[in-house]
């Protein structure tokens, strides 16, 4: 008997933290390990990915891991989880490999198992055979992949646009190999949601070369366009544009500068030679030119509200300068790009946002979603990659195809979808996920008490109150001292500051007098009385930090 099990670590019902699993048998491959950025409320969080628990408890089974292409969402946690498990072969394309590499130094990574493969191969992990086919996404180098098992593929579609003028053929869609996998016979295709929702192919509209190009014509000064790092063929039609319109181009992040050249290096494209001005030449006096401000998620946005408060001593912006703002914001990012959009218009010259209903982002849209399925012909369809709304816009796109309700599989991460024999099985199997939270360098417990102290230190402030006691009779010595930080000011509140000082002694000595002292317990006590007392008196939960100093004195 054969049987295949799929489901998600991530990425199902949320946007970002992309991680797949397929079991055949008793071989386990994964697909993607990416990164969710926080809500604007994670305060102190760096990101969020998936729970390697499972993983870590099946390792010995685990034959390979599939990278498809070298988006945050799909890779960033691929060091975390290889920091624990470094001996999994990782298998992506040499665009992928070369970005995570620079990653995995930076981790201090060593003697990782990395496999470069071709974007239109065949090859075998173990005993199973594996095939790749190429995708035009906003990165170079993407890929589909389709692990064979006993009753046909299981594919995972990656991310994706139907584009037939896509002239370079890192970005190309392999329409080829994809019919031949509908041919050989597909059991389960995992497809992308995002786009599921938006009318249409995305292509041409994903282009924005149409939408920019007036204001490379008409624009007298000079021209700044923020641009996510990653997405490469965004920035090629910019520099495309720079080159037509006999303007010089700066650009402003590392990251990119290194995407570019590792672009160059694997022969995928090269920015025309003179075109690009290095930071190290750059003179803000310089006209006619053209700066890509780029990043990835929220840095991009704080970067150029750095340089709009003028708080950048590279850059600052001229009242002539026109600004275009082509890097939408992602979830968890808004808060910041909203606050750059405000100081933009209040410091520079002219500000258009690219619509980004107009112009879509590179992922398929309902009709491309509509080919793929046509063209793999699988028994049973999988939405994967997207909130709830957009999984199940995408399963109806199917039910709409004359694919029967059982025929099509909504998962939620942790939920497990089981096929015997080449028939799903009517029970879905339960695997324990949670989601871990990355804070610098360490995992944060996302049911602890950090990140609401964070919540209340952001919204209400905190107050410390000191005392020093005798540690031998529990008399007061010193104090009380009462400092205040977003709660009050102290000197308009005088006869707040010298009640919650009052309290804490009357706490302490109280307890003395009862024979019930306790530094630990005395602090909560008192810690209790302050915030029932400020919240009358303000209307705020501060955070309360009293602390009791004991000192030997001589005698």
């Amino acid at each position: 008997m054969s049987k295949v099990r799929i489901f998600a670590l991530g990425g199902l019902d949320e946007d970002g933290k992309n991680m797949y699993v397929v079991e055949n048998n008793d071989d386990i491959f994964i697909i993607e390990c990416g990164l969710k950025y926080p809500d604007i409320d994670q305060l102190g969080i760096e990101m969020i990915i998936p729970d390697f628990a499972y993983l870590r408890e099946n390792q010995s089974k685990i034959k390979g891991l599939f990278i498809t292409h070298g988006h945050d969402d799909v890779m960033a946690a691929l060091p975390a989880l290889l920091k624990e498990m470094p001996k999994i072969p990782v298998y992506m394309a040499p665009l992928t490999a070369l970005m995570f590499e620079r990653k995995a130094k930076k981790y201090g990574l060593r003697d990782l198992n990395i496999h470069r493969t071709r974007r239109n191969a065949t090859f075998k992990v173990g005993r199973t055979e594996i095939r790749t086919f190429g995708t035009t996404q906003s990165i170079a180098d993407g890929f589909g992949v389709a692990i064979k098992t006993a009753d046909g593929f299981v594919v995972y579609s990656s991310e994706f646009i139907v584009d037939y003028d896509t002239s370079n053929s890192a970005f190309r869609f392999d329409i080829t190999n994809i019919t031949d996998l509908g041919s050989d016979g597909v059991l389960a295709l995992l497809c992308e949601s995002v786009g599921s929702t938006r009318e249409g192919h995305s292509s041409p509209r994903h282009r924005i070369t149409d939408v920019i190009e007036q204001y490379f014509d008409d624009a007298a000064g000079r021209l700044f366009i923020t641009l996510y790092n990653q997405n490469i063929y965004r920035v090629i039609e910019v520099i495309e544009l720079a080159y037509k319109y006999n303007r010089k181009v700066v650009i402003y992040d590392e990251e990119l500068k290194e995407l570019m050249g590792d672009m160059a290096k694997l022969g995928y494209y090269h920015i025309p030679a003179g075109l690009e001005v290095p930071m190290s030449q750059f003179s803000n006096e310089m006209d006619n030119i053209i700066v890509i401000v780029s990043g990835t998620g929220s840095t991009i946005f704080k970067k150029v509200h750095h340089i709009a408060t003028k708080e950048n001593p590279e850059i600052s912006f001229k009242t002539s300068d026109t600004i275009l703002i082509a890097s939408p914001a992602v979830p968890g990012t808004e808060r910041d790009e909203a606050s750059m959009e405000d100081d933009l218009y209040k410091e520079s010259g002219k500000v258009i946002n690219i619509d980004s209903k107009r112009n879509f982002t590179m992922h398929a849209s309902i009709e491309d979603l509509k080919m793929m399925i046509y063209l793999m012909r699988p028994k049973y369809y999988i939405p994967v990659k997207g909130e709830y709304r957009q999984l199940i816009a995408n399963a109806s796109i199917a039910l709409k195809m004359g694919y029967d309700a059982n025929r099509i599989v909504v998962l939620d991460n942790g939920m497990a979808v089981v096929f015997k024999d080449g028939e799903r099985q009517p029970d879905f199997e339960k695997i324990p996920v949670d989601e871990i939270m990355v804070d610098g360098k360490d995992n944060l417990d996302s049911a602890g008490m950090i990140l609401r102290d964070r919540e209340l230190l952001s919204t209400d402030g905190a107050i410390i109150v000191g005392i020093v006691v005798n540690h031998a009779t529990k008399e007061i010595i010193g104090g009380p001292d009462v400092q205040s930080r977003g709660v009050i000011y102290l000197k308009d509140a005088d006869y707040i500051v010298k009640q919650i000082g009052t309290i804490f002694e009357t706490t302490i000595n109280d307890a003395v007098k009862e024979g019930r002292y306790d530094n630990l317990g005395c602090r909560t006590e008192a810690r209790d009385k302050i915030s029932r007392y400020v919240m009358r008196e303000t209307g705020k939960r501060p955070m309360i930090l009293p602390a009791i100093v004991e000192i030997n004195t001589a005698s």
